[in-house]
């Protein structure tokens, strides 16, 4: 037996019980999302700014947004029936690889081809400068948007992982950072996160004025996943409505109703779960200290890798423990361009390495300081997305049972382990 597992190996592991988390849940259906864009876009105001023989770009981003085919989709239809000539190109900053190749890659992996969304994908990582900044940068734009007629710019708007501002990830992100290719993401990251909040819409400011954007849609997700609203927005009200509309999102997530815990167990995180392999947002683990929220754990521990992430553990530098399993099924050079192009090597660091499951979980008892060794507050979740079933300590079902949007569903159980010390 490891002496780290003989200090660990009488601590007390408290008994949990399985406990519901409901949350607000506006929904648009896939067969339904055609319609509400079009209602839309159709308003004379809108509708008057695609004119026949234009060409439209309309952007892709990297992230896996719910509908996005169709969305996409629905527009280039709509450009098509109005006798304009539509194409698709990524917008994602430096992803796919930072290779005109590798972005469209991304963009074919969401069922988005040349012959399935009936336009063409033009991909290129050359940029062309738009205008400047009052502060004195030189703004980039894609070059094939820039030669366009009117860009319909797309984008979800959410909270960012790494910076608080009244734009983060959404229509402003998109242009600057985006549609900036490698170079606009290269020169927010290379200025830090802590400047984020104050070059996105600096740079997007400079791209609405110089740029030719018709308008912009705004793309909002519910807790679960799914498609909540749908907003069009002209160009002269992206400023204004787009913070408006990020409060909306920041309402929508999942999170956990409980806000202070000893400790924080996460079975997996993983790329598929969020950019940063779990979403801090839940967690309260931040790689930055520009970005706030979730919860607040004396220590957080993750057990293992999701099958979907591929063997890439960004992100399992923000726990205080991990498990041997986890660090073997890892790829860390597959890890590392992310971590060096945001520029926060703390994702990519690794955690005290624990043999089994119940070792790592033990650890972060023992650690716990301030906490009631006889009733520790423990929340276990199986990810930061599925949070609708979660697990509880004991010392916690008071507190769940007097709050409105949550319910106890089970009776207290001791976790059960194998005799490896892994969780069954």
């Amino acid at each position: 037996m490891d002496v780290y597992t003989q200090l660990v190996q009488d601590v007390y592991i408290p008994r949990m019980v399985r406990c519901e988390q409901t949350f607000e849940n506006p929904t648009i259906e896939q067969k339904d999302v055609p319609e509400v864009i079009l209602q839309q876009i159709r308003q004379p105001d809108f509708d008057k700014l695609v004119q026949p023989g234009m060409t439209i770009a309309i952007p892709c981003g990297s992230r896996g947004v719910h509908n996005i085919f169709t969305i996409l989709k629905t527009l280039v239809d709509y450009c098509k029936e109005k006798g304009a000539k539509p194409f698709i190109f990524p917008a994602m900053g430096s992803h796919g690889g930072s290779t005109a190749e590798g972005q469209l890659e991304v963009v074919n992996g969401f069922g988005i081809t040349e012959e399935s969304i009936g336009c063409p994908i033009k991909s290129s990582m050359e940029v062309v400068p738009i205008g400047q900044t009052e502060e004195g940068h030189t703004v980039f734009i894609d070059k094939y948007a820039s030669e366009a007629d009117g860009v319909i710019l797309v984008g979800r708007v959410k909270p960012h992982t790494a910076f608080s501002g009244p734009y983060e990830s959404g229509l402003m992100k998109m242009m600057t950072i985006g549609m900036g290719k490698q170079h606009g993401a290269e020169v927010c990251h290379k200025a830090g996160f802590k400047h984020m909040a104050h070059l996105v819409p600096l740079f997007g400011n400079v791209i609405l004025k110089n740029a030719k954007i018709l308008y912009g849609l705004a793309v909002l997700e519910n807790a679960y996943g799914g498609t909540a609203y749908l907003h069009a927005l002209h160009r002269e009200e992206i400023p204004e409505e787009e913070p408006k509309l990020l409060l909306r999102a920041k309402e929508l997530m999942m999170e956990l109703y409980i806000k202070k815990v000893d400790v924080l167990i996460v079975d997996r995180i993983g790329k598929n779960y969020s950019g940063d392999g779990s979403d801090p947002h839940v967690t309260g683990a931040f790689l930055t200290p520009y970005a706030h929220g979730g919860i607040e754990a004396e220590k957080r521990v993750v057990l293992d890798l999701s099958d979907e992430t591929h063997g890439n553990a960004l992100g399992v530098g923000v726990f205080d423990a991990t498990t041997k399993r986890l660090v073997e099924r890892a790829n860390f050079p597959l890890s590392y361009p992310n971590a060096i192009t945001c520029t926060e090597l703390k994702a990519a660091k690794i955690p005290m390495v624990m043999q089994s499951d119940k070792d790592c979980i033990s650890v972060a008892l023992k650690t716990a300081n301030g906490m009631d060794e006889k009733h520790p507050r423990v929340i276990r979740i199986k990810n930061t997305m599925e949070l609708t079933e979660i697990l509880i300590s004991e010392a916690l079902i008071d507190e769940a049972n007097a709050h409105p949007k949550m319910k106890v569903i089970g009776e207290p159980e001791y976790m059960q382990f194998d005799e490896n010390g892994n969780l069954w």
